[in-house]
């Protein structure tokens, strides 16, 4: 056996020497016919491929893919066949596969994956899937690949069951891995002909394939474009629902359901619940989804090492997915998928699994703070408790010193772990950090924040001082971001739920406020971030929590340095009067000839978030007149009684309700008494008329006295 391969080692170079010294192309030809022979055999090492290159470089091989008419007696594809052999030769060594003299034979490779197969052309067909992955696992070459074709290529390969389509399979999965996005922008089409065709198979196997479809499929569900914008996509998603109906409503094995509830939080995360259809069928079925992932939770979280088993993370992280689908489907009241019944009993299933996510996390060490899964844990956590505090609130109480630490850790430090699959974490949207553990913990904390035993715990723990921190450094991100982006941002959210934190201290915690430093700084920040904001149209709710709450801080601060007149501190009021005095409009009443109050234009989109505010805002307007010499002023220059003399007088008396005469009360007393000029504008204006009209006995009585 020695001696044969030494003579073919000999052959070998006896051909190289022939191919380098060749006079004609006859010659050369002999002797790659015998170096392909050599090639195609397997004995070839990496150091004799690179001499089989440096002996004919890419010239010849160019020349034999575009050559016609083989020679008399030769297979119609002889030509091509040798110059692919070679190419996939050349392939071999990672720095010729990413040359340009490859990556220009691209659509060649693709050319040759979809024409019609036969016994001779398999080889050819190898040697491009060869050529293909060896360009894959370059540097350029998923861009260059997507980027010419070759994704069409392979989805036709594979829908067409053609020679190879297994590796057509593979190559695509790779593809997606990489370049998702790219992929579906480019060929959408095509993508979903073979998820159509993956679905198909998925349904109507009934052997094990049906579950190695499962962790194929995940890879073929884009997030963008939705699936459910496409007749063609409904219809696969519908058999996937189908066959994941099929198979969760069997006895499984653990190795069995784990990808299949993978499959089904993928689809969740692409879908939401649209891809369950309504009725007593989709019902049950999303009620036995999260069944089976609370299950999955509290199985694999109550154990002592939950995660030691390979690929669990995985699983737990896929079953908060459809455990976040479940909290959401409890709460949906337009069109539910799930009945009263199913809500009250799915509520009682994902607390125990609940739970278990916190006996878990009261578990984490120091050093385990990183783990993308606590990540995952935290986030869910969060999700529920912006939903649900009546429960569990005795663990949760007892957990919060963990959260904000874990919250302040992320924030100083963020995380450079990658992160499991979760729906809000596909994108860092809006966030400043890889993982902002704090943003999915605000609307609990807002919750909590209303309570005195959580409150106190929070006020303990330094949480404070982190949301300051915090919506200092959102109001950066909400700054640098363009302008009038609508639906609001994940940093605006932040920051508006940071705002209902920071009310509901100043309401029930006033002490807090005056003695800690950090509402000094947060002041500063509201005094100056105002002013800017309001005219930005988009921004109106966020406008109003910054409105409201500077106002109520402000009548705790009021002997604080930076409200003392400062120009800081009359541009703040000045927008605040602005907001507060142009919420309201005189417009023509459909039941009669005359006028009535009505929200302005400007504010009617957003009235059902800011309305509560806005009342809030007047009281404390109203609480800050008193305590703010220079602000009737600024009440006088933005002619505001005025303007509101007018309204008042212009409208039906019946068209304003109580609680509106109640607000603009309250303003305008505290304004006549602090400020003469303030009280004469109003009696100028016909003030005294107007209170008898609306009965505003307390301003009636002000405006009377001498």
């Amino acid at each position: 056996m020695a001696s044969d391969a030494g003579d073919g080692t000999a052959t070998l170079k006896r051909c190289l020497g022939v191919l380098r010294d060749a006079r004609n192309d006859s010659e050369q030809f002999a002797a790659l016919l015998l170096v392909t022979k050599a090639v195609r055999a397997g004995e070839v090492d990496a150091k004799t491929r690179r001499q089989i290159f440096d002996a004919i470089g890419f010239t010849f091989p160019n020349r034999l893919l575009t050559s016609g008419k083989p020679p008399a007696g030769c297979p119609e594809h002889t030509f091509r066949a040798l110059g692919l052999t070679l190419l996939a030769c050349f392939c071999t060594d990672p720095e010729l596969a990413g040359h340009s003299q490859i990556l220009n034979k691209i659509p060649t490779f693709n050319d040759i994956l979809v024409s019609p197969c036969n016994p001779d052309t398999t080889t050819m067909i190898d040697d491009a899937y060869q050529c293909l992955s060896a360009i894959m696992a370059t540097a350029r070459g998923p861009r260059e690949l997507v980027a010419k074709g070759t994704v069409s290529a392979l989805c036709q390969a594979y829908v067409n069951c053609s020679y190879g389509s297994d590796r057509a399979l593979t190559l695509l999965l790779g593809l997606l891995a990489i370049a998702e996005a790219r992929c579906w922008q480019r060929d959408a089409p095509h993508l979903l002909a073979v998820l159509s065709k993956l679905s198909d198979d998925f349904l109507k196997t009934e052997d094990m394939t049906k579950f190695e479809l499962c962790e194929v499929l995940p890879h073929f569900i884009p997030l963008s474009p939705p699936l459910t914008q496409d007749s063609r996509g409904c219809e696969c998603l519908h058999r996937l629902y189908k066959g994941l109906a099929n198979i969760l409503g069997s006895k499984l094995s653990q190795s069995q359901r784990d990808p299949a509830l993978k499959l089904a939080a993928c689809l969740v995360q692409a879908c939401g619940s649209e891809w369950i259809p309504p009725g007593s069928a989709g019902s049950k079925f999303l009620a036995l989804l999260v069944n089976l992932a609370c299950v999955e939770v509290r199985l694999t979280l109550e154990e002592p090492d939950p995660l030691e088993a390979e690929g669990k993370r995985e699983v737990v992280t896929a079953c908060y997915v459809l455990i976040e689908m479940g909290i959401q489907e409890c709460l949906r009241e337009e069109k539910p998928l799930l009945e009263e019944v199913q809500k009250m009993q799915l509520m009682r299933i994902m607390e125990e699994a609940f739970g278990a996510v916190i006996f878990y996390l009261r578990q984490v060490k120091q050093e385990e703070l990183q783990d993308p899964f606590i990540f995952a844990s935290v986030r869910i956590l969060g999700v529920w408790m912006a939903e649900e505090t009546s429960c569990l609130k005795q663990e949760i109480c007892e957990l919060l010193p963990f959260l904000v630490r874990y919250a302040k850790k992320h924030f100083k430090e963020g995380s450079p772990a990658a992160s499991l699959p979760q729906p809000e974490l596909v994108s860092t949207e809006g966030s400043g950090l890889p993982q902002d553990a704090l943003r999915f913990l605000l609307p609990g904390f807002c919750h909590l924040t209303a309570e005195d035993r959580p409150r106190d715990i929070l006020i303990s723990e330094g949480a404070p001082a982190l949301l300051c921190e915090y919506f200092l450094h959102q109001w950066e991100v909400l700054t640098s971001e363009p302008a009038s982006l609508t639906p609001p941002t994940s940093t605006e959210m932040s920051l508006q739920t940071a705002c209902g934190i920071f009310l509901n201290l100043v309401v029930t915690a006033p002490n807090l406020i005056r003695r800690d430093k950090t509402f000094s700084s947060l002041m500063d920040i509201l005094l100056k971030s105002l002013p800017l904001l309001l005219p930005q149209k988009d921004h109106l709710v966020l406008a109003a929590n910054i409105a409201t709450l500077g106002l109520m801080m402000a009548r705790i601060l009021a002997s604080s340095a930076v409200l003392q007149g400062t120009q800081s501190a009359k541009e703040f009021f000045g927008a605040a009067i602005r907001f507060l005095s142009q919420a309201h409009t005189a417009q023509a009443d459909p039941g009669s000839d005359g006028l009535a109050v009505a929200v302005s234009p400007a504010y009617a989109s957003a009235w059902a978030d800011v309305r509560e505010l806005w009342f809030l805002g007047m009281q404390a307007l109203a609480g800050c007149v008193p305590l703010f010499p220079w602000l009737p002023q600024a009440v006088l220059q933005a002619r505001w009684l005025e303007g509101l003399s007018e309204l008042l007088t212009r409208v039906a008396p019946a068209s304003v309700d109580f609680e509106l005469i109640a607000a603009f009360q309250g303003v305008l007393v505290e304004l006549a008494r602090a400020s003469k000029p303030c009280r004469d504008v109003i009696l100028s204006h016909h003030g005294g008329e107007w209170a008898n009209l609306y009965g505003m006995a307390a301003l009636e009585q002000c405006l009377s006295e001498q």
